[in-house]
């Protein structure tokens, strides 16, 4: 069979999913000796030993074998403890669910509640793979642009409520957001459950980022949905252990949720994955247990590169940004910049620096470049001085 007729075979979800902008970056990069690499979502640390010593002794000591479909036992009472500490009241273990990264929780929560040409209504910028995830199901994501403007990105709520339709099964809401750093306030959560309340909407939270929150007030994390909703709510999140913990090649994640839906969580996890490895959860479990310490070492590090990256940045002329409230991006506008991708190898070739082109965020995105702070000092001073300079001597497409 020729190559069309095989392709013409497959679905139109799978045939017309556009290809990542961020991996097409990394992918192009690679062949490129030299290049300082910006564009993908993890930090500079290797999982401590710590939380890996049990996963590496639990794997030599045979625990290979198929395991809880809604994870040990250990681990979501571990999940439990560590919500306990970090919001003041009281989880049960059988809200949480062991997936296998945060993808696989957020592709669950799709699987649970959305169909063939239902709508989720997602903010943008945003992660490309939101908007994906539902596009492949065969459901339709509702991108609402936010809106920058006066050194600040703002959700207009009123617009974001309006794009409700009877096709509508959720709003989703990624806060601290990837990639603008945008963080919703207590109000905007409290605004978004009472519509989806009054509506009988799901609300699909990701709150990856609470952790790597730069409040001024000493704040541990940022404001989220369980600070506002009842046991019980609408609201299914996802989550991962590959941001705070680093162990973003672990591929282990979790998805809590009304105790209610365990029974059709575990068959969507039991046909999809069978399981997470029994092994890895037992250095997650370690991980929330004995973490604490290195995430407060890991979020004054990313301060401490966010505040150098915006010193470096915030005089050149052409560029416009928010300082991130939260997560560890910096989204940056350039001026007179129309292709974003065309300038994401410019700079690959010409200034050996990797960034991810603002276009695969969606609406909102184009004109913008995305870039990951959390590295290695030397690295990323480096790779910030080659940018100023190339941006002194060029002008993006």
């Amino acid at each position: 069979m020729n190559t069309d007729t095989l392709l013409a075979a497959l679905t139109p979800q799978a045939r017309n999913e556009p290809d990542s902008g961020i991996v097409k970056a990394a992918m192009y990069g690679f062949t490129v000796p030299g290049v300082i690499p910006l564009w993908t979502g993890e930090g500079n640390q290797p999982t401590p030993e710590a939380f890996a010593r049990p996963a590496a002794e639990a794997l030599l000591n045979g625990e290979t074998f198929y395991t809880w479909q809604r994870g040990l036992p250990e681990l979501r009472e571990a999940l439990a403890r560590y919500h306990t500490r970090n919001f003041g009241r009281a989880f049960d273990p059988e809200n949480f669910f062991v997936t296998s990264g945060g993808m696989h929780a957020i592709q669950t929560i799709v699987q649970l509640i959305a169909g063939d040409g239902d709508e989720i209504i997602l903010p943008t910028p945003a992660w490309p793979n939101y908007a994906g995830v539902l596009r492949i199901s065969g459901a339709r994501p509702v991108e609402v642009p936010m809106h920058f403007g006066i050194g600040k990105w703002t959700l207009d709520l009123d617009r974001l409520f309006d794009a409700v339709t009877p096709r509508t099964k959720a709003i989703a809401l990624n806060s601290p957001s990837n990639p603008v750093g945008w963080t919703a306030s207590r109000d905007e959560l409290i605004a978004v459950r009472d519509v989806c309340r009054k509506r009988g909407l799901w609300i699909l939270g990701d709150e990856v980022y609470t952790r790597f929150f730069y409040g001024e007030n000493g704040e541990t994390r940022a404001p989220s949905f369980l600070d506002v909703c009842e046991d019980g709510e609408q609201l299914l999140l996802a989550n991962t252990f590959s941001k705070n913990w680093a162990m973003t090649g672990w591929r282990v994640g979790w998805l809590q949720a009304p105790k209610v839906l365990g029974p059709a969580i575990e068959r969507i996890i039991q046909v999809s994955s069978s399981g997470t490895p029994a092994f890895l959860q037992r250095g997650c479990a370690a991980a929330l247990d004995e973490g604490d310490d290195f995430i407060a070492r890991q979020v004054l590090m990313a301060r401490h590169r966010r505040d150098l990256t915006v010193l470096m940045l915030k005089e050149l002329p052409g560029l416009h940004f928010e300082v991130p409230q939260g997560a560890f991006y910096l989204f940056f506008g350039i001026e007179g910049m129309t292709d974003s991708a065309a300038t994401v190898r410019r700079l690959i070739d010409e200034a050996k620096v990797g960034f991810a082109p603002g276009s695969t965020f969606g609406p909102g995105g184009e004109g913008s470049l995305r870039m990951c702070y959390l590295k290695d000092l030397g690295p990323l001073e480096e790779a910030l001085g080659r940018f100023v300079d190339w941006m002194k001597r060029n002008k993006p497409v």
